[in-house]
C-alpha cells in the first residue's frame, strides 16, 4: 500500500509542475490597450482558437486542473 501512495504522490509532483508551466504560457484574455481603445473585432484566429495550439494548451490545463484536484483528495484520504 506504501508503493501506491508513492507511486501517486510522485504522479502528483508531477502534475503540479507541468500545471504551474503550462498556467505561465498562456497568453491573457484582454487584448491589451489596442484592443480597449479600437475595439477588438472578431477574426478568423479568434473565432477558431479551439482548433490551434492555444486552444489544446487551455485543454489540457483543464484536464490536468481535473487531475490536481482529484489526486489531491486522493492523497488527502487516510490509507
Amino acid at each position: 500500500m506504501e508503493i501506491l501512495k508513492t507511486i501517486v504522490q510522485i504522479i502528483y509532483i508531477g502534475i503540479c509542475v507541468v500545471l504551474v508551466f503550462i498556467v505561465l504560457k498562456q497568453e491573457g484574455k484582454s487584448s491589451g490597450l489596442s484592443g480597449a481603445l479600437t475595439g477588438a473585432s472578431e477574426s478568423y484566429w479568434s473565432k477558431n482558437k479551439g482548433r490551434s495550439a492555444e486552444g489544446m494548451i487551455v485543454r489540457s490545463t483543464k484536464v490536468l486542473a481535473t487531475l490536481f484536484i482529484v489526486l489531491s483528495v486522493v492523497l488527502n484520504l487516510n490509507w
